[in-house]
């Protein structure tokens, strides 16, 4: 048994991922954050929310799926969230493209925070690939076993009756929707929203009006993107 068991994980995610708890990578990527910490070594998010996206967007509620690469890994910055920082955080330019992007799309003004958990509890995962991060080291964690258990997080996606929206951002993102049912869900991706290559693509792309009216066209409430104040 690995240390994930004892973390509190949302009910119906903590059921799909069972298997996947006991697996022999699990515990040897429990050992390795563990021999991090022990090196010294400060790891986001904390602990407490390195599961954040799927306690706060249950299995059966999801509609959205935002695929990031890794947590943020400077201090204050990563909660668990793609693409989300706490309110009082400065907001990160590709997250800061994505509000661009909304303005231009849906007319909405961009945010002053860059918290996203109003749209993880409408059913947007915010579902980064790689789980944890070293501080100050860019993915850092990318080959330690995360990845393995986000490709059964979107396969358990991929499984659900209702039809879901995945914004796949970026070749790392692009990459995943082989896994995807493409027959039934909407699949939609173009390049990442970072200052690199969001004027390349990533601007203009649609990709929040898309969501809703694919949403409504199945039965399904859209996505309020305007975010609330903190």
């Amino acid at each position: 048994m690995t240390q994930y068991n004892r973390i509190k994980l949302e009910k119906s995610w903590k059921k799909a991922l069972a298997e996947e708890f006991e697996q022999p990578y699990m515990q040897q990527l429990s050992d390795f954050l563990r021999q991090e910490k022990q090196q010294g070594k400060v790891i986001y998010p904390p602990g407490a929310l390195i599961f954040n996206a799927l306690n706060l967007t249950p299995l059966p509620q999801v509609k959205v799926v935002i695929l990031g690469q890794d947590p943020y890994h400077g201090p204050g910055q990563a909660h668990g969230l793609s693409f989300s920082v706490p309110a009082g955080i400065t907001i990160p330019p590709s997250l800061l493209n994505m509000y661009k992007e909304l303005q231009r799309d849906l007319n909405i003004p961009l945010a002053q925070h860059g918290c996203l958990q109003s749209w993880a509890e409408q059913g947007v995962l915010l579902l980064n690939t790689t789980l944890t991060v070293a501080q100050g080291e860019a993915g850092s964690h990318a080959k330690v076993g995360w990845q393995r258990f986000t490709d059964r997080i979107i396969d358990c996606v991929s499984a659900q009756s209702n039809p879901v929206v995945f914004m796949l951002w970026g070749a790392h993102a692009r990459s995943k929707g082989a896994r995807i049912d493409a027959s039934k869900h909407l699949l939609l991706c173009s390049v990442h929203p970072s200052p690199l290559s969001a004027y390349r693509g990533f601007i203009g792309n649609g990709h929040f009006s898309q969501c809703n009216k694919f949403l409504q066209r199945t039965g399904q409430t859209p996505i309020q993107w305007q975010l609330p104040e903190p």
